[in-house]
């Protein structure tokens, strides 16, 4: 990972003293942040192919797992690149293209598994592209927008949530009315997140 810092997406977590530790023991071990961005990938392939293969409350908690695990690699590979000093030429590479991968596996997986595949793909392209019009609009020459309403970390929140709540739901009544609200709030979210983003470039255009 290797984008500049003020195009970092700020994230409490780095501060606390369990990932400033764990990120050290990274890097004393060796470990290249593209490799943890790269496991990262693989927690949502899990974490889908749970959702998908699985049908079951034991397979939502696990994906809610999957989902807090992709987060912890996400944040480690930054801290290991800028923190521990371990940037590489590939990092810019490695920083956005598995997150992509990531977003769209769990979200298309959560509309499979509510029986809303349409709203999946729809959640998965809409996410996608609340990180092309952030990336555009650094490309534009302004600081990169993180702002929501469903950032990366908030679309993983409601996604957790929706899992936790779905597997009690599921043990309770046998229904997965909280998987169909998740996967809605996620797709609607990300589209007015595009919205959001590209209104806040006009503005600084605007202001130039």
């Amino acid at each position: 990972m290797t984008e500049p810092v003020e195009n970092r997406r700020p994230i409490a977590a780095r501060s606390s003293g369990w990932a400033q530790k764990s990120a050290t023991a990274l890097v004393r071990a060796n470990v290249a942040p593209n490799t943890v961005s790269a496991v990262s990938a693989l927690f949502a392939a899990l974490g889908a192919a749970l959702l998908i293969a699985w049908p079951s409350v034991l397979a939502l908690i696990a994906c809610a797992a999957c989902v807090q695990a992709r987060l912890i690699c996400n944040l480690l590979d930054g801290m290991i690149a800028v923190e521990g000093g371990k940037k590489t030429p590939l990092g810019p590479l490695y920083n956005e293209f598995p997150d992509r991968i990531a977003d769209s596996l769990f979200i298309v997986a959560l509309g499979y598994r509510c029986g809303l595949p349409e709203w999946g793909w729809f959640g998965a392209l809409a996410a996608a592209l609340t990180a092309y019009v952030r990336v555009f609009g650094g490309a534009l020459g302004l600081a990169q927008d993180f702002r929501g309403p469903m950032a990366k970390q908030h679309r993983m929140a409601v996604l957790t949530a929706a899992c936790l709540a779905g597997a009690a739901e599921a043990l309770l009544f046998g229904t997965h009315y909280a998987l169909i609200a998740g996967c809605l709030v996620i797709a609607i979210g990300s589209a007015l997140t595009c919205v959001t983003r590209v209104a806040a470039i006009a503005r600084q255009l605007r202001a130039r």
